[in-house]
């Protein structure tokens, strides 16, 4: 069974969002640990997500959502570690006025094509994206792009409890992976 690493966004995910109710719900979900959440530093980030990854034996799934899919393209961009894919749940717009200040670190997004096979799920109204955005950087990194109804940001204030659909995606996602 293939491992699934959680990289939560700025904040964390709280108690009701998809990703803490999918760690909940499947022992192969595991959150990785940077210094903090609501102060991310992306080199203590990429540091994290580095250790994280290479805790496994075989290559995990990166389950990225918000500021951790910009942490996943610079982390590609500097790493020699495998991982076997990443599910990239709104992508958020640097360049946007409601991008957070204490993420400043993470503004300078790489664009060149991610190395895995990926996935951006992307929200018609993301109040941090645009869905040209979305679609930029599918292009950028290669990534696949499904663009979902109306959830807003793709997070716990979506009111989506443990988002069945995502779960779905993500699924679909897996068993396309080389094995």
């Amino acid at each position: 069974m293939r491992k699934m690493i959680t990289l939560p966004g700025i904040g964390g995910s709280g108690d009701t969002h998809w990703q803490t109710a999918w760690e909940g719900a499947d022992t192969r979900f595991a959150r990785f640990q940077p210094a903090s959440w609501d102060e991310p530093e992306l080199d203590d980030w990429t540091q994290s997500l580095e250790r994280a990854v290479g805790s496994y034996a075989k290559p995990p799934v990166l389950v990225a959502h918000s500021l951790a899919c910009l942490l996943v393209a610079h982390w590609a961009a500097c790493t020699r570690s495998t991982i076997a894919g990443a599910f990239l749940v709104s992508v958020p717009d640097p360049d946007c006025a409601r991008f957070p200040a204490a993420a400043g670190s993470f503004k300078s997004v790489p664009t060149r094509p991610l190395q895995f096979p990926s996935l951006i799920i992307a929200s018609t109204d993301d109040p941090y994206s645009t869905l040209e955005v979305a679609r930029r950087r599918a292009d950028e990194w290669r990534s696949g792009l499904k663009v979902v109804e109306a959830l807003g940001h793709i997070n716990a204030s979506s009111g989506l409890g443990d988002w069945p659909q995502g779960r779905a995606l993500l699924d679909d996602f897996c068993a396309n992976l080389a094995k």
